[in-house]
């Protein structure tokens, strides 16, 4: 069977850097057996030959309506699929779908009918949410970075913020590539629409990235691999913190006014 993805070069290089990341994620330790979901919205890809194309499920209900994400397509992770699968091999492991018209009930197009995660509705309910602010943000990751979801079996790292600030001190790159964060839900069940809602109100709140307690991160991006960037730099944070605190010391951190000039510099968001 030709795949979706020949003489179509940009959507091509999408799903290369889908695998790209999750490749990243597997040599991290942050996407155990099938662990975690990536989500992008490749609607700016579709031709019109590609809207012509037939489904090859029968439409399978969302769950949930989402008005804005009609006329909409996006490629998903499988249920049940391994990070280190989707990255040799995305379009096996992976589905394009597209929403239907009641905006209700979705549809896999290619390459094949590989259902995706269980944490479809949660994820779609985000770009529905992205779409409906005007935002460019195309991409939405859920992964589990050890040490940031280490840090979040401490109460105290759990108020709003101040995880935020003290990843921000730990190094400078981390307030100039993560300007807005990490936001916190506190546990909730995964895949329910309660933890999606919750994330969306996070999200609104201004932040990029969203820590679920004891769970793991979701982030959303302009692509894949920013979202990844992000997380990547936040977790990398939670690792000098803990590596300080396993020689035996709590780490100084930088100072308020240094973070302060950081922001001035780069002309981050106060």
């Amino acid at each position: 069977m030709t795949s979706i993805l020949e003489n179509r070069p940009a959507l091509k290089a999408e799903m290369e850097k889908v695998a790209e990341t999750a490749g990243y994620l597997w040599q991290k330790g942050w996407a155990e057996r099938n662990g975690g979901n990536i989500t992008v919205n490749i609607t700016e890809h579709v031709d019109d030959a590609m809207r012509a194309l037939p489904a090859i499920s029968a439409p399978i209900a969302i769950g949930l309506t989402l008005p804005n994400l009609k006329g909409c397509w996006f490629f998903c992770k499988g249920t049940q699929k391994r990070m280190r699968d989707l990255a040799r091999r995305p379009m096996d492991n992976g589905s394009i779908i597209r929403i239907t018209d009641d905006c209700a009930h979705y549809e896999i197009v290619a390459d094949n009918p590989v259902k995706p995660t269980s944490e479809l509705p949660s994820h779609l309910a985000v770009h529905n949410y992205l779409i409906g602010k005007g935002s460019g943000y195309k991409a939405s990751l859920h992964t589990h970075p050890i040490e940031l979801v280490a840090m979040s079996h401490n109460p105290e790292f759990l108020k709003k913020d101040v995880l935020t600030n003290l990843l921000w001190s730990m190094i400078p790159e981390t307030k100039a590539f993560a300007p807005r964060g990490l936001g916190i839900v506190p546990y909730m069940l995964p895949s329910s629409n309660e933890l999606a809602d919750a994330t969306i109100k996070a999200i609104d709140d201004n932040y990029d990235v969203v820590m679920w307690e004891k769970h793991g991160v979701f982030a959303v991006e302009n692509d894949i691999m920013s979202a990844f960037d992000q997380v990547d730099v936040l977790n990398k944070s939670a690792n000098i913190y803990m590596c300080a605190r396993s020689m035996g010391f709590i780490p100084d951190g930088m100072s308020q006014a240094q973070m302060q000039e950081i922001s001035t510099v780069f002309n981050l968001p106060k």
